[in-house]
């Protein structure tokens, strides 16, 4: 997120949960929590009956979030950057905005590099042929002390504040009205209501979900979401924040902990294949700060990663073979889902391990990820049941037509157990570690998770040893230090993760005095050090298993000040804090500008108040240092320099499957169209629809009725939702023929899916830049496994294409066509 320290913004809540019934407005856009996310909603309908909120709903549907919203307004999926870009036009244009906290806590003043451009949809620095940017001159002007150029009266033509005016100059009311179809008078009530919060003592908190992250430009339109608080002083208070709704309970889990291919635990990144020095990788994440005074928290990189290497390696991880480095990968490409799909489809991957992963329903193109995987040698499914991809092999008809005689890939099914029959951490949207336990056995040969991967790493390891390798190093020299070696238990690896000293830690200005002593639990990552004394599996972890125990498996719900922050429930990342950037909720002085929700205050002497600060504890107000600790800059982003690789600010790109054919805002580049740094594959373009042959938009979501893939394997949820259906609006069942109950196709450039008809009143024709766009509503919860009744697999429509950023595919928008069966 724009604005956001990169360490926290990928995903998780800034606030948490409970945090939402403080919120005097509040805006679920790309998201549907009455829907899919109903035990957190309550605290909506709370922040409503008792704080008087005003709630607000903005999606291509009317949902179940939307009816008992306060107001509604549609929009054009895909078009999210266009409405937020003009809420921000809005709150510019009629100075409603927070100045206190814009001024002081942004960079609003900072000067940007004269080289950098933007001219008619591309920025400087774009390669057409590799569809990427040089960002060189995306970043602020340095002055000879090295410091970013800053101009405190914010009048400079080139500082941050005018740059922003003049890009979202663009996005009028008019032009809102013309892409994403949201009446012009809607589009006025949300931005009016939420500009009520620009000013001390109301807060508008943002909740989204896969609606605005399955996008080509996913990433981007969270950091719209995320200027837009900035400017309304919304980060880091109470009732505010950008509250990511995760899809899974510990979905949070996969990021915090590294999953993703090109990253590390705690996010952590991995190196480059140009990084093959220790010392160059350091130094291009330890960054140092920009304005003088600030803390730039990241300077503490090698401290995370020489205690990372330690956890991993033990022993074998010393100064003199740099803490491991060798061991680690370094990447030449983005290995994500896309890649190595595609890889499969030429031909180039032997093996693929599909671990608590579906790919053939889950990710996008399902045909071409059939494809992929009947080109392999061996596919490993670890699951607790049987999935479509574990059964990918197998006709089942019109729903997965295959001839399995010229399928040669061999399957083999790892049963594993499910969460009930686990024990371990679970990590929630609002960063929230809580231990649970174990309810249940596991029925027949099943195994957890942890048992299955450590019988294969040490088969693995004895190949190594017997047989050599390429590279058997980091396979061999890994540390297992565990009492059952066939299986880790959750408390190990917990502790594992939370970190420990590995000898005696003294206090750097009294080395006679003991910190810590060897073996002990540390109690936080501010004792981690780089001189491998201590071995740390993921630091933002650090803190959850002292040796006071374990704290996430605390159930104190206690709540002195009242304003939801239960510090004894469980356990959060970081540091127990609740709400990220806390510091922000104060004036310049300490002062918290709303006194009646006070997360943290300035006592005189140390921060302090119902929250852990998000500061350093005795850094006292008048030091000058910026509540965004972990941006070198001390102050949330505008201009995003160089992290994103679409540009420092969001701009709107139509879907790669447009129902234009051309961007409004950029008619005659067609460079300019879609994404030109999306995640694309060649041949590029023979995947995506035209409007003439697939003329209306498709968008995918969840029911309540159904969790993702797991529940049509349940009887009760099967009899609640019996049958795929497809939604579609009175206006365009009318155009084609069909009433509520009709069997339908729905095709796309990829395939088709067929299912039952629901006519409805909820999805309305909108009327795009003069052309009338229907939008068609495909839940995703059916394929041809399980006691439900058969159905299509929802993925079989969407495009093959993937964010910039996160390389997330864009379900969430693509073309169909629906016809009467």
């Amino acid at each position: 997120m724009a604005g956001l320290a990169p360490t926290f913004g990928r995903g998780a809540m800034t606030n948490h949960w409970v945090d939402i019934k403080n919120a005097d407005v509040i805006l679920i856009m790309g998201g549907n929590a009455a829907e899919a996310h109903p035990c957190g909603f309550k605290w909506v309908t709370e922040a409503k009956e008792h704080n008087g909120a005003y709630f607000m709903v903005v999606d291509p549907r009317f949902n179940r979030s939307a009816s008992v919203a306060d107001y509604y307004a549609p929009i054009r999926s895909g078009t999210d950057i266009t409405f937020l870009g003009g809420v921000i036009n809005y709150l510019l244009s009629n100075d409603k905005i927070h100045k206190e906290y814009v001024h002081n806590y942004t960079d609003f003043s900072f000067v940007v590099r004269d080289d950098f451009e933007f001219v008619d949809g591309i920025y400087s620095g774009y390669n057409e042929e590799t569809r990427t940017y040089d960002k060189t001159s995306w970043d602020y002007e340095r002055g000879a002390d090295g410091y970013a150029v800053v101009d405190p009266t914010l009048q400079h033509p080139r500082c941050v504040y005018q740059l922003l005016k003049k890009h979202y100059s663009r996005y009028t009311p008019e032009m809102v009205e013309r892409i994403c179809g949201t009446p012009r008078e809607k589009f006025l009530h949300v931005a009016e209501k939420l500009a009520s919060t620009a000013v001390p003592g109301r807060a508008a908190t943002i909740m989204y979900a896969l609606g605005w992250t399955q996008h080509s430009i996913g990433a981007q339109m969270l950091r719209t979401g995320a200027m837009m608080q900035l400017l309304l002083g919304n980060i880091g208070v109470a009732g505010g924040g950008m509250n990511a709704l995760r899809g899974h309970s510990n979905i949070q889990g996969l990021t915090d902990l590294g999953l993703l291919s090109a990253s590390l635990p705690g996010y952590l990144s991995l190196p480059r294949e140009h990084e093959q020095d220790y010392a160059g990788y350091i130094a291009a994440r330890a960054h140092k700060p920009l304005r003088p005074g600030q803390v730039s928290y990241w300077q503490n990189y090698s401290k995370f990663h020489v205690s990372l290497m330690k956890a991993w390696y033990g022993k074998n991880a010393t100064a003199e073979n740099n803490w491991g480095y060798d061991y680690l990968p370094k990447l030449d490409k983005e290995y994500d889902m896309l890649q190595y799909f595609q890889l499969m489809n030429e031909g180039k991957v032997n093996g693929y391990l599909a671990q608590g992963f579906n790919p053939l329903a889950a990710l996008s193109d399902k045909n071409r990820v059939r494809n992929g995987l009947s080109k392999l040698k061996f596919l490993v499914v670890m699951d607790p049941l049987a999935t479509d991809t574990s059964e990918f092999w197998k006709n089942h008809g019109e729903f997965n037509d295959v001839d399995e005689k010229a399928i040669q890939t061999e399957v083999f099914r790892l049963p594993t157990t499910c969460f009930a029959e686990d024990e371990g951490e679970i990590v929630s949207s609002s960063r929230v570690l809580q231990w649970h336990w174990k309810a249940a056995e596991p029925p027949g040969q099943a195994r957890t998770d942890i048992h299955i991967m450590s019988e294969l790493f040490l088969r693995m390891r004895e190949l190594y040893r017997k047989e050599g390798g390429a590279y058997p190093d980091p396979i061999l020299h890994l540390d297992w230090p565990y009492a059952q070696q066939h299986e880790a238990t959750a408390q190990e690896t917990a502790m594992e993760l939370n970190g420990r000293a590995l000898v005696d830690l003294t206090d750097p200005k009294d080395p006679g005095k003991v910190l810590r002593k060897a073996g002990q639990q540390i109690s936080g990552f501010g004792e981690l050090r780089d001189d491998g004394s201590t071995a740390c599996g993921c630091w933002i972890f650090a803190g959850s298993w002292t040796e006071e125990g374990n704290m996430m498996a605390r159930r104190d719900n206690s709540d002195p000040t009242g304003i939801g922050n239960t510090l004894n429930w469980a356990w959060a990342w970081p540091a127990n804090r609740r709400v990220l950037y806390n510091r922000a909720s104060c004036d310049p002085q300490g002062r918290p500008f709303n006194p009646h929700r006070q997360l943290v205050h300035w006592n005189g002497r140390r921060w302090t108040g119902a929250d852990v600060p998000d500061f350093v504890a005795t850094s006292a107000p008048e030091a000058g240092a910026g509540p965004f600790i972990m941006n070198a800059e001390g102050v949330a982003r505008f201009f995003s320099r160089k992290l994103l690789n679409e540009g420092p600010f969001p701009e709107h790109y139509e879907p790669f499957d447009t129902p234009l054919g051309y961007n409004p805002l950029h008619p005659n580049n067609p460079k300019a169209t879609s994404s030109p740094a999306a995640r694309v594959f060649t041949p590029i373009w023979e995947t995506f629809g035209k409007p003439e042959e697939f003329p209306h938009v498709g968008t995918t979501y969840r029911l309540t009725e159904h969790f993702h893939y797991w529940t049509r394997h349940t009887v009760l949820n099967s009899i609640s939702q019996p049958e795929q259906f497809v939604e579609i609006g009175e206006a365009l069942a009318a155009s084609i023929g069909v009433k509520a109950g009709d069997r339908v196709r729905v095709s796309s450039k990829r395939g088709y899916i067929k299912a039952v008809a629901v006519v409805t009143k909820r999805i309305k024709a909108m009327q795009i830049d003069g052309k009338t766009i229907h939008h068609v509503g495909i839940p995703i919860h059916w394929g041809f496994k399980g006691v439900a009744k058969p159905g299509f697999i929802a993925n079989t429509l969407t495009p093959f294409v993937g964010d910039g950023n996160t390389n997330t595919p864009e379900f969430k928008t693509f073309l169909v066509k629906v016809e009467k069966i």
